[in-house]
């Protein structure tokens, strides 16, 4: 068996509503049910992973991103991952193996319940490969055997190359390279507002994303009419939706804002989201997500194209 990721995360999971169902229709023509997936696009190479895959994903990168590590730990950490569990959080294994990265109680890694929280277990992970030193100088396959001590050391280098893939998009380093195709809406939620002015869907977000990223400004439900600087019939002005700001605009930021828009694409299914919004691209939940990252062009009403192309900040908003 296998537990879904991000469960333990902020401590939230009571209230992550459900989110949407496997399939949908995406064919105007006839009918044509396809799983909902995800796929990272780099150099040429497409990995393809399941939505839960892609969380798990998604989390591993996002802690690395977080902790300020290289894409290199991130690269490290998914092979082993792949190797160990295929990206699932498997509730059992070799002996007392538990989890993404198939840790032990008996060896150390913490007890049954923490290292089945995937927050935990990765963190646990790098935990470990920092105290190596120089992981950044050896080859992948060596680096994760240094932490593992696995029985198989070379069968991590099997996963190397999708492990890459899947880190350079999901650290940002590769922009809207990662996408998934989600189909139908999640349940209706309840939109009363918390102290956060934000509908309990939303705060989910606002709070798991200033959890692995850090706690930039956030704005959230802003009162009044578009003089708050969102245009008219904006989901801000329901409490739905969240801007991650990543000031000053650079180089580093882009790619960080990068790593945040691509983890909460990876996440749409879980926490309800049905848009994500980027340095002028624009991913939709839906039938429009199987178009991937699209070209973000600005509503005729708007004057202020900054305020469209979001190069500041991650513009999400979730369902009702």
């Amino acid at each position: 068996m296998r537990l879904r990721t991000g469960v333990a995360l902020v401590g939230v999971a009571a209230v992550v509503v459900a989110a949407a169902i496997g399939y949908g229709v995406w064919d105007r023509v006839g009918p044509l049910l396809t799983p909902d997936e995800c796929t990272a696009q780099v150099s040429g190479r497409t990995v393809t992973l399941s939505v839960e895959q892609a969380e798990n994903a998604a989390l591993i990168a996002a802690v690395s991103v977080g902790r300020g590590m290289p894409a290199r730990a991130a690269t490290i950490a998914l092979a082993t991952a792949y190797q160990e569990s295929k990206l699932y959080n498997l509730e059992s294994g070799d002996r007392d193996s538990l989890g993404l990265f198939q840790q032990r109680p008996s060896q150390g890694w913490g007890t049954e319940k923490q290292i089945m929280d995937p927050y935990y277990a990765t963190n646990a992970f790098y935990d470990a490969l920092e105290r190596i030193g120089d992981y950044e100088s050896m080859r992948v396959t060596v680096a994760a055997q240094e932490v593992q001590r696995s029985g198989f050391p070379e069968a991590y280098a099997d996963h190397e190359a999708d492990a890459r893939v899947l880190a350079s998009a999901l650290t940002g380093n590769s922009r809207h390279a990662f996408s998934c195709r989600i189909g139908d809406a999640p349940d209706a939620a309840r939109t009363r507002l918390l102290d956060s002015g934000l509908t309990r869907r939303a705060d989910v977000v606002r709070r798991e994303v200033a959890q692995l990223f850090g706690d930039p400004p956030m704005g959230g439900f802003e009162p009044g009419g578009v003089s708050s600087g969102h245009m008219e019939g904006s989901a801000h002005y329901d409490g739905r939706a969240v801007d991650v700001f990543v000031r000053p605009i650079s180089a580093e930021n882009k790619v960080r804002g990068w790593a945040i828009a691509q983890y909460l694409v990876a996440m749409a299914d879980r926490l309800g989201v049905q848009h994500v919004i980027f340095d002028d691209r624009i991913w939709t939940s839906g039938s429009a997500s199987g178009e991937g990252w699209r070209d973000s062009d600005p509503p005729e009403r708007s004057g202020d194209r900054a305020i469209l192309e979001h190069r500041d900040h991650v513009h999400v908003d979730v369902f009702a």
